[in-house]
């Protein structure tokens, strides 16, 4: 395990991609990830395991659909956190920001499952390194 602090600000700006998180720090069984935001992410859902969002910069939008259809957004600014509850389907959006993530290591960024095609620009992975 690295001991050396990692600034998230100088991580975001080793790497421009959006939509791809690159893991930061692992703590027990999760990993620490940070990602670019712009455009659309894909509907998706974790069943296992909850997803934390904190945003660093900009406006990030969780769009959530209950299980009878209903749907909501979330919109969240610099400094808001907002965790999605296992097993929702929920589809970010972003009109262009950096958010920070919790999540167990291994999760796939596009989840158990999603909807339709996954975007050229959507990174469907369970992180990547730094650098």
């Amino acid at each position: 395990m690295d001991t050396r602090p990692v600034n998230v600000h100088e991580a975001l700006a080793s790497f421009d991609d959006v939509y791809s998180p690159r893991i930061v720090a692992r703590m027990n069984d999760y990993d620490v990830r940070i990602a670019h935001t712009l455009g659309e992410h894909v509907w998706h859902a974790h069943d296992d395991t909850d997803e934390f969002f904190l945003v660093l910069d900009g406006r990030f939008d969780i769009a959530l659909r209950d299980a009878d259809g209903t749907e909501r957004t979330v919109v969240l600014h610099k400094g808001d956190t907002f965790v999605v509850p296992r097993g929702t389907e929920h589809k970010p959006s972003s009109p262009g920001g950096s958010i920070l993530m919790f999540e167990p290591s291994g999760t796939s960024s596009t989840g158990d499952r999603h909807d339709g095609e996954i975007p050229a620009h959507v990174d469907s992975t369970t992180g990547r390194a730094l650098g």
